[in-house]
């Protein structure tokens, strides 16, 4: 798919690697392009790899801050700038699986990041979630999509720094 083609509204599901074994365990990272989302998503490989799990990478598009000061012009930007990070991070997500031969799913949805995350991992029965440490000062003290996802209460969460 070509950066050109994508858009941030529409949820898409895509395919990579072998396909997983019926009784696979399901193990669901959530990947937003941070250095700490692709070290959460290394360590997932490396666990779905070892378990001989299938993975579901959950990229989610949402408004930053700018939408706020000018939303029209932050639009555009933030549509551009998610079509590039969705089309190098669906790439990487593809070679990593064939080269570790782990089933992987890539969903991309539109949302909040929490409530994406939350409603996929439950939709895939995830047996584990993984995500990246926030990096914002401000997640202290409003908390962070990990921190919601622990306070869930769903699923095991592995929080990578």
């Amino acid at each position: 798919m070509s950066a050109g083609a994508f858009n941030a509204f529409e949820s898409t599901v895509d395919q990579f690697g072998p396909a997983p074994l019926p009784s696979a365990r399901t193990v669901l990272v959530g990947l937003d392009g941070s250095d700490t989302a692709m070290r959460a998503a290394a360590s997932a490989f490396g666990f779905a790899r070892r378990q001989g799990a299938r993975l579901v990478v959950t990229f989610v598009a949402c408004h930053s801050s700018l939408a706020a000061l000018s939303p029209a012009v932050a639009s555009v930007f933030e549509h551009e700038a998610a079509a590039t990070l969705y089309a190098e991070l669906v790439e990487q997500v593809r070679v990593f699986a064939d080269e570790l031969d782990v089933p992987v799913t890539f969903v991309k949805a539109f949302g909040d990041p929490y409530t994406v995350l939350r409603e996929s991992a439950d939709q895939c029965q995830a047996d584990m979630v993984v995500v990246g440490a926030s990096q914002q000062a401000g997640h202290r003290f409003a908390g962070s999509v990990a921190t919601r996802l622990i306070r869930a209460g769903h699923w095991p969460v592995l929080v990578v720094p």
